[in-house]
């Protein structure tokens, strides 16, 4: 294995309670002004924590994070999260 896995499965328990509903609220396709409303955040609240995000899981862009969400557990298809 050349690490990649590993340091997933690494970025996935470094993520905040926070940062794991951004994740699910991406993944669901919601935009960041819809997450912010959500969470009763700021938008520029919510644009940090995915930048951390990003940064944390190694993915350079909001599909890319969809489909880590996925692969990690935290979204799911067809049962209403995404």
């Amino acid at each position: 294995m050349t690490g990649s896995k590993s340091s997933d499965v690494q970025a996935y328990g470094t993520l905040s309670e926070r940062e794991l509903q951004i994740v699910e609220r991406v993944a669901a396709g919601l935009t960041n002004q819809e997450i912010s409303v959500e969470l009763e955040n700021s938008k520029r609240t919510v644009a940090n924590h995915l930048s951390n995000i990003l940064t944390k899981t190694a993915t350079g862009n909001r599909d890319a994070l969809g489909r880590w969400a996925l692969q990690w557990g935290q979204a799911w298809l067809n049962d209403g999260h995404c």
